[in-house]
């Protein structure tokens, strides 16, 4: 059995107004991840999907929901994975790609089937998964690590020396306005995105893991001078508006995914936020 549900865009104003619980129902997905399942999540920030496929007992089948009102899940949509768990089984319309953990496909709008199989049930897959409208059909095509833009940053001074690996950015391949990638936090850096941003031509969401046990991290959101925060667990995903910051710090360090998707393809489009002048 599969899930999937909506979720309404919100203004500033309104975000203003909420407490905890309607912070994390509006914006916080909880359940990633559940066995022998596909879960979706649509945002209507940019009507981007956010969700999960752990098949563990035979082939998944990536499902068309009655909502997207579409012939076929990427009649009009990309699709975006990336392997968080044991080895993976992707077939897409006939062709097969095996996914090791932290590598990444991307689906081209078109493609008719999709299927989720772990190569070994006893290590199951966990596959991450985003898709955004698209406009045009580009290969399918998978990218490793050793394929990826990367990028260093930030100093063990100011808890935030990270690795960005730019998996399914237009620099790698090119897509319609999907873009992911993985940024692995060094030991002893907490912060990530810091100083924060935001960028209101494209929306974001973040995907937590590698959050050890007992550990947790702090995800925080809103405008630069009104800002929320969410306690996040492992593997849960946050959907970040156009006009918010995304930014968190962990009690441990951790690995995140981001995905966006708008009006442009240049990663270096943010609007800084100094950090002094966060409120």
């Amino acid at each position: 059995m599969n899930k999937f549900e909506s979720r309404y865009a919100q203004s500033p104003k309104e975000v203003k107004q909420m407490d905890t619980s309607a912070l994390r129902e509006n914006f916080l997905i909880e359940n990633i991840f559940e066995a022998n399942q596909v879960n979706l999540t649509l945002s209507f920030f940019d009507r981007y999907i956010v969700g999960g496929a752990m098949p563990v007992n035979g082939k998944l089948a990536l499902p068309n929901p009655d909502d997207l009102k579409a012939a076929y899940f990427l009649e009009r949509r990309e699709l975006g994975i990336i392997n968080v768990g044991g080895k993976a089984i992707v077939t897409a319309d006939g062709e097969t790609f095996e996914l090791d953990f932290k590598e990444a496909l991307y689906i081209g709008k078109g493609t008719k089937e999709v299927t989720f199989e772990s190569a070994d049930a006893s290590t199951p897959t966990k596959l991450y998964i985003n898709s955004a409208p698209a406009h045009h059909t580009y290969p399918t095509k998978k990218v490793s690590k050793a394929d990826a833009e990367i990028v260093e940053l930030g100093t063990p001074e100011t808890a935030n020396h990270r690795i960005i690996n730019k998996l399914l950015v237009n620099s790698v391949l090119p897509t319609c306005q999907l873009q992911m990638g993985m940024t692995e936090l060094k030991s002893g850096s907490v912060w990530n995105t810091m100083p924060a941003h935001t960028h209101d031509r494209r929306m974001e969401a973040y995907f937590y893991f590698e959050v050890p046990q007992n550990q947790s991290v702090c995800h925080f959101m809103g405008q630069p001078q009104e800002t929320r925060h969410i306690w996040m667990q492992n593997e849960e995903a946050v959907i970040s508006p156009n006009w918010s910051i995304h930014s968190g710090a962990g009690t441990s360090n951790y690995t995140f995914i981001w995905g966006m998707a708008g009006e442009n393809l240049d990663y270096g489009d943010m609007d800084h936020c100094a950090i002094t002048d966060l409120k």
